[in-house]
């Protein structure tokens, strides 16, 4: 088995388990390579650690399995790198929350030997296409988690013209509007009032952000409609935010966006489930009531 591994820096209090992880894949049968600059980071934190072998980049190697160390955003940006080549990704977590990664950085040598037996499972999770106009072009077209149009430099709503399958829709009024995937339902979705769906429903979210009307509510589409969107600001330029990654558009800019035309293949160890993970990262069924109170005087 073949695996690049990818990463970020993170907390000082994972460096211990990212060391050992590493130790043992070097003594491992197990090929490996790292991101040039995630390898470099690691020799400067980690001098204690024999060279590192180095990819040159995500693309220019061929593997059989992808780690992510880090947290959401890294396994986003891993996802830009790989998602295309079909590569399933396992995410470690040496960050925060990590929502859409598999396993905490304290086991992920255990993983490491799921992985090696090939005992996991790999779920296809749909992913969003942004088309623009002839002439305009961005660094960053497809999305794991959403799409986001956002006014900019103006304190006025943002106007945005939506259709369904070339029926008129409605006009949203507000902050801006969030399209999201079923994994990225989780994400700034949830925190906007967006229903959470299972990551394998075939389906993808309208949220609008601080909507001007109260009847503008999120919608659930099916993933094989095409959205028509066209985006008015009183300033300039508006914001569109592809996975976190952020660029401005001139206001009037009509976009189309639909289901990308290949999916991310996410590594979930057996016995994972979206139950699971959904009590377990958003701490369901706990008690907080005995903690303190921030602001009790």
């Amino acid at each position: 088995m073949k695996i690049l591994i990818c990463g970020n820096e993170f907390h000082e209090n994972a460096l211990s388990g990212v060391q050992q992880l590493l130790c043992y894949l070097l003594q491992s049968d197990v090929e490996i390579a790292v991101e040039q600059g995630y390898a470099a980071y690691l020799q400067t934190v980690l001098p204690q650690l024999p060279p590192l072998p180095v990819a040159d980049s995500a693309q220019a190697i061929a593997v059989d399995v992808v780690l992510s160390i880090g947290g959401d955003g890294t396994f986003l940006r891993t996802v830009q790198s790989v998602a295309f080549r079909s590569i399933p990704i396992m995410g470690v977590n040496a960050g925060h929350l990590g929502y859409l990664t598999t396993v905490d950085i304290t086991h992920a040598i255990d993983a490491v030997k799921c992985l090696c037996k090939g005992d996991y499972d790999v779920e296809e999770r749909t992913m969003l296409q942004l088309m623009l106009p002839a002439g305009q072009s961005l660094s960053r077209h497809f999305a794991l988690n959403e799409v986001s149009i956002l006014r900019k430099d103006t304190s006025s709503t943002i106007q945005v013209d939506v259709s369904l399958d070339g029926v008129a829709l409605t006009t949203f009024k507000g902050d801006g509007l969030i399209l999201s995937t079923p994994t990225g339902s989780t994400a700034y979705n949830l925190s906007v009032g967006g229903p959470i769906v299972h990551p394998l429903s075939p389906c993808f979210v309208l949220a609008p952000i601080s909507p001007h009307a109260l009847t503008m509510r999120p919608v659930v589409y099916g993933d094989s409609s095409m959205l028509r969107v066209t985006a008015r600001s009183r300033a300039s330029v508006f914001q569109v935010s592809v996975d976190g990654e952020s660029f401005d558009l001139p206001s009037g800019t009509t976009m189309r966006i639909a289901k990308a035309p290949f999916t991310t293949r996410v590594i979930m160890l057996k016995g994972q489930h979206f139950a699971r993970v959904l009590r377990n990262k958003l701490m369901w069924g706990r008690d907080n009531r005995g903690e303190e109170d921030f602001f009790r005087s």
